[in-house]
């Protein structure tokens, strides 16, 4: 069977470094904040071009720390995609507020702005809530509408979040999200394009009391610089408390893994380009739809996401050939027990609704060789269905 993703191969290709690594966190034993965590925030910030990276346990706490850090709670309205994974809207009942779901374009499976807008309209109308934010998602790897949807916030008084868990790396017109967004997010599950070799994630920001409001929630809302100001604690800062926090934090051999991985980054993204532009040349012509990118958009191609009208049966004669595939995401997130009754945008979901039915991922990776690809695509062409 090929794999879905190659996390072998690139280990192969890192294993020295990587054992280095990991062996000069167990040498010093400073297990948990340790410098690497410091050391990876840091080049993270940089390749991100933000003044702040803040790690934490997971990407969906990476998402749920700005919304703490910005006090939306009971009554306040989060706007975000239904055509995404469950941490999306997931984290916004944690925090007491209510999501409100948007649906998304047909080409890029992003975010709709002009239908953003209408359900913040609606909100307001209603009176039951307070728009406070929206969550906008990165899906598949490629960005967002960001001018758009960053203008409507502006001028409806909201906060935006770029959950780039899939999609960190990518630009528009040469940005990353961040340029546009309060925060951008990420996940280094191992299945992302930058993983690690366990659960992490991490929180982007230009806004210094935002990181350090966060810094303390992810570390049980600990004392920071700001909260000492006119006063003195003799004691270890630790054990003073200024807000309910978490226990989120990067494990230091995490960190350690990550930053040989952030070294290689960039030459894989541009490797993921080439082999997503040999999967568009053969497959055109046999799908509903390849993969469309936004004008000035760059993809981290999280995932290669085609189109089919016959899609189960296509994935029954793929896994026969040894193919795997994936389904994102059969059951839009408003059409689940948990969520069904959050309020929608005005019209309902359609999109999201048709697209759960289509989509279906081909294997995708920075070390998927030419002849394997070349199979994939004989046997996507090959499907009669």
């Amino acid at each position: 069977m090929i794999p879905f993703i190659d996390l072998a191969a690139q280990q192969a290709r890192l294993k020295p470094r990587i054992e280095a690594a990991i062996q000069r966190v167990l040498t010093h034993g400073l297990y948990v904040m340790g410098p690497e965590v410091r050391a990876f925030e840091e080049q993270l910030a940089e390749f991100g071009r933000v003044k702040h990276a803040l790690s934490c346990g997971n990407g969906t706490d990476a998402l749920v720390l700005p919304l703490m850090a910005w006090g939306v709670g009971h009554g306040d309205a989060v706007f975000c995609p239904s055509f995404t994974f469950a941490a999306t809207p997931e984290v916004i009942p944690w925090t007491g507020a209510t999501p409100v779901f948007v649906d998304i374009l047909p080409d890029t499976y992003n975010l709709d702005p002009a239908h953003l807008e209408a359900a913040i309209e609606a909100v307001k109308a209603r009176g039951q809530l307070r728009p406070r934010a929206v969550i906008a998602v990165d899906l598949f790897g490629q960005p967002a509408d960001y001018p758009r949807i960053s203008e409507i916030c502006r001028r409806h008084g909201l906060k935006l979040i770029a959950d780039s868990a899939q999609g960190f790396g990518c630009t528009l017109h040469g940005d990353h999200p961040i340029r546009w967004a309060d925060a951008a997010t990420t996940s280094f599950f191992p299945a992302k394009p930058l993983g690690g070799y366990g659960d992490g994630g991490a929180v982007l920001t230009n806004d210094g009391a935002l990181w350090e409001r966060m810094d303390s929630l992810r570390n049980h809302g600990k004392v920071v610089k700001s909260d000492l100001e006119g006063r003195a604690f003799p004691h270890d800062p630790k054990y003073l408390n200024m807000r309910i926090g978490m226990n989120s934090r990067l494990d230091t051999i995490q960190a350690a893994i990550l930053i040989e991985k952030l070294a290689v980054f960039a030459e894989e993204i541009e490797i993921r380009q080439d082999i997503a532009r040999r999967y568009a040349e053969g497959l055109a012509d046999h799908v509903i739809a390849t993969p469309k990118v936004i004008e000035g958009g760059l993809s981290v191609w999280a995932q290669y996401v085609i189109e089919h009208h016959d899609r189960d049966s296509l994935a029954t004669h793929l896994k026969a050939l040894g193919v795997p595939t994936a389904v994102y995401y059969p059951v839009p997130m408003h059409r689940q027990v948990p969520y069904a009754d959050f309020p929608l945008g005005p019209g309902g979901l359609p999109v999201s609704e048709v697209k759960a039915s289509t989509v279906l991922a081909l294997p995708m990776h920075a070390y998927l060789q030419e002849k394997v690809q070349d199979h994939i695509i004989e046997a996507v062409r090959g499907f009669n269905g």
